[in-house]
């Protein structure tokens, strides 16, 4: 349990100051220990229009017990304006109880794996202002975004019933990656055949021995019984993680994504800044004489 109450304002404050932060102020930032990383971090992804922010809702309620809760939802930018309807703070704070949680929505802004600006930092934001659990929900995500699951211990891909197609078309990429597969709105036709059809995939798919077996599950807003069947699937996986310390894998994934992050982000605003001269200064000539010798000696970067 924390020690002293969530001064929501200036985790408020914080949140903005680093979403708005370059990457040079990024940078600045001291390196957290392992020991600092605190908070348990459980991902919610899937694709868009699977119900995950209502599920994410009730989930967050049901687990409000284990300490203070958080939850950070990642709506879509407009690629025109740069805005965000934010849609999924509207969705959540409607639900009875929300007003015990911390609810923030962030904007994707320039990034196109699903998640938002500068979020490696936000979370860590989130230790520092001792949360016991944040819940992440992505903006949806396909075969190609990898992010969520670096970012977080648990990740739950949320599936709606009669979306066969989705399925094939992400079993190359989230489908193994995910921790615990959910069918959502479970009222709906098909939810159990949706079930069968990850098991059989899930089925075919490789596992080390000793590996999490992502279990399937059936879920529905209006049955609280299959939240906490949710509930307690995440807690198993965190126990398991604990045992097996693939924990610190992940702080490592971790680390990588961030300083990949961080010189995206400087580069894109070098270019932003210099425009035309940046193709004509000294490092852009270096840089073209480096990916020629790579390229005529065949070195992988």
């Amino acid at each position: 349990m924390t020690s002293t109450p969530l001064d929501r304002r200036a985790l408020g404050r914080t949140l903005t100051q680093l979403a708005n932060a370059n990457a040079v102020d990024l940078a600045r930032r001291p390196l957290r220990t392992p020991a600092a990383s605190t908070a348990r971090r459980i991902g919610i992804t899937g694709a868009p229009g699977a119900g995950k922010s209502t599920l994410l809702g009730h989930l967050a309620l049901a687990r409000a017990a284990n300490g203070r809760l958080g939850v950070l939802a990642v709506d879509p930018s407009s690629p025109k304006s740069g805005g965000a309807i934010l849609g999924d703070r509207v969705r959540m704070d409607e639900l009875p109880g929300a007003s015990e949680l911390y609810i923030r929505s962030l904007g994707s802004r320039k990034t196109s794996d699903g998640l938002a600006d500068n979020l490696p930092e936000m979370l860590d934001a989130m230790d520092d202002f001792e949360f016991a659990e944040v819940l992440l929900e992505t903006v949806g995500v396909g075969q190609a975004e990898y992010a969520a699951r670096i970012q977080v211990d648990t990740l739950v891909l949320v599936l709606l019933p009669e979306s066969g197609d989705t399925v094939q078309a992400m079993k190359a990429g989230i489908m193994e990656m995910a921790d615990i597969f959910v069918v959502n709105k479970s009222d709906l036709p098909g939810a159990r055949r949706m079930a069968t059809d990850i098991k059989r995939i899930s089925a075919i798919t490789r596992h080390a021995q000793g590996s999490w077996i992502p279990p399937v599950l059936l879920t529905s807003a209006a049955q609280s019984q299959s939240i906490s069947a949710l509930s307690e699937s995440i807690d198993r996986h965190q126990s398991w993680l604990a045992s097996s310390g693939r924990t610190e894998a992940l702080r490592l994934q971790r680390a990588r994504y961030r300083l990949r992050r961080l010189v995206e982000i400087r580069a894109a605003e070098v270019i932003a800044q210099q425009g035309a001269e940046f193709f004509a200064a000294p490092l852009a000539h270096q840089l073209a004489q480096t990916l020629d010798i790579v390229g005529k000696t065949g070195v992988s970067t």
